[in-house]
């Protein structure tokens, strides 16, 4: 497959899974716009490739995303990551704080809205687009504590869903990669307020969650493939990890 001058864009993509997908696609011979809010981050990450540019981007804010893409206009962008999100909280429904669940839609839904609508006439104009929404297990089973996460992570599949009956007979695909147990710096410390003792326990005994590598690897098999194979869906989950109530964990002497 011939990449170069191909442009891919991610979102989110100053740590965790964002950054290792940035990582492995320049590697791959993409250029690759990462792009997130703390520019330190994207800065240090844009010094370890030549084929990596940082770029600030807000995805709850329309006009800053107006204004990378108004960046882009002249370029080959082939690729949109669309991986910003977040879990901002681990309460009950009925403790539900309302502003955190207006964060989590605005950020996990709304911001995937906003992302894939400003750059779809970008991919079109590409002639062999493909948008990679990464969503969760958690868009497919809920559990206690979860409300405000399951809840948008549910409505960000919707959204991959219908995006791809809407796009059909354009020459974009559309791929929602869902990932289970993946173990990041700062997924699980941002749910729990700060909190790295709840944050631990959530990987408590697990041998081998999986790592932002892995699931990067998984974003650039299905956007290397031939432009007719799209992957409508990928679940990937650790060994341990049957379903999202069934882990084995390792008991400590």
């Amino acid at each position: 497959m011939n990449v170069e001058r191909e442009y891919a864009v991610v979102t989110g993509a100053s740590s965790g899974i964002g950054a290792a997908t940035a990582r492995l696609l320049a590697k791959n011979g993409y250029h690759v716009i990462a792009a997130a809010r703390r520019m330190d981050l994207l800065t240090h990450l844009a010094d370890l490739d030549e084929n990596i540019e940082a770029a600030e981007l807000d995805v709850t804010d329309q006009s800053s995303i107006d204004a990378l893409v108004k960046k882009l206009t002249d370029k080959r962008v082939t690729v949109l990551v669309n991986n910003a999100g977040g879990s901002f909280d681990g309460s009950l429904v009925a403790d539900a704080d309302l502003d955190s669940w207006l964060k989590t839609f605005d950020v996990n839904v709304l911001g995937s809205v906003r992302v894939v609508k400003a750059f779809i006439p970008l991919l079109r104009a590409s002639k062999s687009g493909i948008i990679v929404v990464v969503t969760s297990t958690a868009g497919y089973v809920t559990y206690e504590t979860g409300g405000s996460y399951t809840a948008a992570k549910h409505a960000e599949k919707a959204l991959v869903q219908t995006l791809r009956l809407e796009l059909n007979g354009e020459p974009i695909r559309v791929t929602e990669i869902a990932p289970g147990m993946v173990k990041t710096d700062e997924f699980a410390i941002n749910r729990f307020g700060g909190d790295a003792v709840k944050a631990a326990k959530i990987y408590e005994g697990v041998e081998q969650p999986l790592t932002a590598d892995d699931v990067a690897e998984a974003i650039r098999w299905s956007v290397m493939l031939p432009n007719y194979f799209n992957v409508d869906s990928m679940i990937i989950r650790p060994l341990a990890q049957a379903a999202q109530h069934k882990v084995h964990r390792v008991q400590k002497n």
